[in-house]
């Protein structure tokens, strides 16, 4: 089974933790990443806002960051495929804005870093196919 490590930079919502940790490595397994393995660190817009100034240049905070830990197209993929930093505030934020709960937006955004990890893009109105296929399919996890 998939392996997924979850670090809390904020305080989270009890059940948080263990259901994105097990949601996400079941994923994984689907996709075929049995063994592979991703960290998944849970903060607010302080430390996003950081985070994207720092590596993307943008005074602003965002939803979900990914950073891969190799490149598209390298002959090797890792046992670690990288770290996915979801902010808990702008996923209350978009949560609320959805209808749905935080734990289901979490999920959603963890799939979806998890999608960008593998070397996917959202350019056009085809690429968001793979990105909504997993968002759905986690929540049914």
């Amino acid at each position: 089974m998939a392996t997924v490590e979850v670090i809390n930079k904020r305080r989270s919502p009890p059940g948080l933790r263990p259901r994105l940790r097990t949601a996400l490595a079941k994923l994984m397994d689907e996709l075929g990443l049995m063994d592979k393995e991703v960290t998944v660190i849970l903060c607010g817009d302080e430390t996003m806002r950081r985070l994207k100034r720092e590596f993307w240049g943008e005074d602003e905070t965002t939803d979900v960051l990914s950073f891969p830990t190799y490149e598209e197209g390298d002959s090797f993929m890792p046992p670690h495929l990288g770290d996915v930093w979801i902010n808990l505030q702008a996923a209350a934020r978009q949560a609320e804005q959805a209808g749905h709960g935080l734990e289901d937006e979490s999920l959603i955004l963890a799939a979806h870093s998890l999608w960008h990890l593998l070397g996917h893009d959202h350019d056009d109105k085809n690429s968001w196919r793979g990105f909504e296929k997993v968002q759905k399919r986690i929540l049914q996890l």
